[in-house]
């Protein structure tokens, strides 16, 4: 069976004034297609669908960690809303439980953050979009005790895959990081996703 958290399942309510404020924003926007918006360290941004190539390596990365995981308790999932404290995050890709009804929020726009297990973000070219995920997303997975971290990036000299464990909420950091060149395998070391090697068949499609 999954392993368990006890975080409640969040809402609008209980929230700040300026969260509440946030929370409403998001909730009515209404954006082009091709674009999504997040909440993080209490500010909405709006971002494009990523590039071909980004796109592409979110495709195998999922592909890969279907089959890994297969037959077991847990699935990967992509697109979807993470929500915590009245943060909202859209993940390239998660992993959590495959019975996620527990899981949802009150209003039923996505899963609480108690739900995964592990969250990966391919970084998208141009420096907001660089902090986004190196800075403001490693501080807020962190935070929401989100237990593995993956971040492949392209734009790290000539690319690395960083794997984050044993956050640390109070800190806003991580206590083991490992960061490798494309070109070197790294496998996630706990969780339902142990074992699951990323490589140059997957960082591959980064390049070209």
């Amino acid at each position: 069976m999954p392993e368990t958290r006890t975080d409640s399942v969040p809402s609008a309510t209980g929230l700040s004034e300026d969260i509440e404020v946030l929370w409403q924003a998001w909730k009515a926007m209404e954006l082009p297609e091709g674009y999504r918006a997040e909440i993080i360290e209490t500010a909405i941004e709006v971002s494009p669908a990523g590039r071909y190539a980004q796109a592409e390596t979110i495709n195998l990365l999922r592909d890969e960690l279907v089959m890994f995981l297969r037959g077991g308790d847990f699935v990967v999932r992509n697109d979807g809303n993470v929500i915590h404290g009245g943060q909202v995050w859209i993940p390239d890709l998660y992993v959590g439980p495959k019975d996620r009804e527990r899981y949802l929020t009150d209003d039923g726009l996505g899963v609480t953050a108690a739900a995964v297990r592990l969250v990966v973000e391919v970084v998208s070219p141009g420096q907001r979009n660089q902090d986004r995920d190196r800075v403001k997303k490693r501080r807020e997975y962190a935070r929401a005790e989100i237990p593995v971290y993956v971040i492949i990036d392209d734009y790290d000299g000539e690319g690395t895959v960083t794997v984050l464990t044993e956050p640390q909420p109070e800190k806003a950091d991580w206590v083991g990081v490992h960061r490798v060149p494309y070109g070197t395998e790294v496998a996630i070391p706990e969780g339902p996703a142990k074992g699951f090697t990323i490589g140059e068949a997957i960082t591959g499609a980064r390049r070209g």
